[in-house]
């Protein structure tokens, strides 16, 4: 698997170019608005969802100053849902460090969304990209309505693998879908060859989470034993829904009694978790995992071969044998 330094060369000089492109968009004359923006970006991620849009423009005839618009608009929105989440699930961590609620308290957090969010809007009003602000705004809304569907249905705990796949696809695939399609429409590409971004995007991103809830069963804790993480959130992921589907209904009523009332119980998340691993679950989430990152492989091969369309390659292998 090649590293993310590597599938980052063809579009090196504009990776590099955009850390202060993104940190002028972000620019306040509020003197507490930049400290806490300083904050957000000491803490940036390994920034794929950038990565997503300049590759993308890459394919599609080459990386213009729209292109660093689209990827910032992208992560400002994203950076926006990321601290309302905080607030929301009264996080006081994100990425091993503090979240901007537990620095700030909910108030100020708030408010610092707002402002991130306007400033993705701002920027594309400014440069008059109204498709790039009608494809993050389609993302947005999907994200928002995958959240309420999953919070609805959540109650229950007895979600159908349909239902789990429009729920992902919403909330997931969509900003990774909107980072392609917007990279492409960055360019001079047709709206077709938008649209199969789009497209590429929302396959790589349905197996971007697959991968995410294969993590539960996956990341160990001190003692050697699966953390269960998700199952002590009370989350409904694709190996646990596979299992619970091949039961009884006494055995199915058993479980989510577990994991609605008994997720603080070490040995109880454990056995959860051992009944997970011997329905063939992993193995089933894997399977499909796999097959959503071979229809982005086979939508990725209609685009012309370049550097850049190894490296999106590479970032789709990248995004579904992650560490972490």
């Amino acid at each position: 698997m090649a590293s993310l330094e590597e599938i980052k060369q063809p579009i090196k000089s504009h990776m590099q170019t955009f850390e202060s492109y993104f940190r002028k968009s972000m620019q306040s004359r509020v003197p507490l608005l930049d400290k806490i923006t300083r904050f957000i970006l000491k803490r940036k991620g390994k920034q794929m969802r950038p990565m997503f849009v300049f590759l993308s423009a890459e394919v599609c005839g080459g990386v213009t100053e729209k292109s660093h618009r689209a990827a910032a608009l992208i992560e400002l929105l994203h950076t926006a849902t990321l601290v309302h989440d905080d607030v929301v699930d009264d996080s006081n961590e994100r990425r091993g460090f503090f979240s901007l609620n537990a620095l700030w308290k909910n108030k100020i957090s708030v408010l610092v969304g707002d402002y991130l969010l306007s400033r993705g809007l701002l920027l594309s009003l400014d440069h008059d990209d109204f498709e790039l602000l009608k494809i993050v705004s389609e993302a947005t809304r999907q994200m928002s309505e995958g959240e309420l569907l999953q919070i609805e249905k959540a109650r229950k705990l007895d979600i159908e693998e349909v239902v789990y796949f429009d729920i992902i696809k919403k909330k997931t695939a969509s900003l990774i879908a909107s980072c392609c399609a917007g990279g492409a429409a960055s360019t001079k590409a047709e709206k077709e060859l938008i649209e199969k971004f789009k497209l590429f995007g929302e396959k790589v991103g349905i197996a971007f989470q697959i991968k995410d809830d294969l993590f539960d069963y996956e990341s160990l804790n001190k003692t050697g034993k699966p953390v269960g993480v998700d199952i002590k959130e009370q989350k409904m992921t694709l190996p646990l829904i596979h299992m619970l589907k091949g039961l009884n209904k006494t055995e199915k009523r058993r479980i989510i009694n577990i994991i609605k009332n008994h997720s603080d119980e070490p040995d109880k998340v454990s056995w959860v978790i051992d009944k997970v691993n011997n329905s063939g679950g992993i193995e089933y989430a894997r399977n499909m995992m796999m097959k959503y990152r071979e229809k982005a492989f086979d939508i990725l091969q209609e685009f012309p071969e370049c550097a850049a369309r190894e490296s999106l390659k590479q970032l789709v292998i990248y995004t579904t044998e992650r560490k972490k």
